[in-house]
């Protein structure tokens, strides 16, 4: 997300990007490791990671 920043990027192009084509994986486990991500990342302060509805996800820095 950080390389593309104001992209959105699905489920599914984020379990490419990080697992590979390979991985067996379902969607469950992106929104588990964004969690995790957000945890780390927007903790106090305004968040970066945004949720798309029906899309995927988004890195936005914070408005100035």
């Amino acid at each position: 997300m950080a390389e593309h920043q104001r992209r959105v990027l699905s489920k599914d192009e984020l379990l490419r990007k990080v697992w590979g084509a390979d991985f067996d994986g379902a969607a469950h486990v992106v929104e588990l490791y964004v969690s995790y991500l957000r945890k780390k990342v927007d903790s106090g302060r305004e968040p970066l990671i945004h949720t798309v509805r029906g899309e995927g996800y988004v890195m936005r820095p914070p408005l100035a």
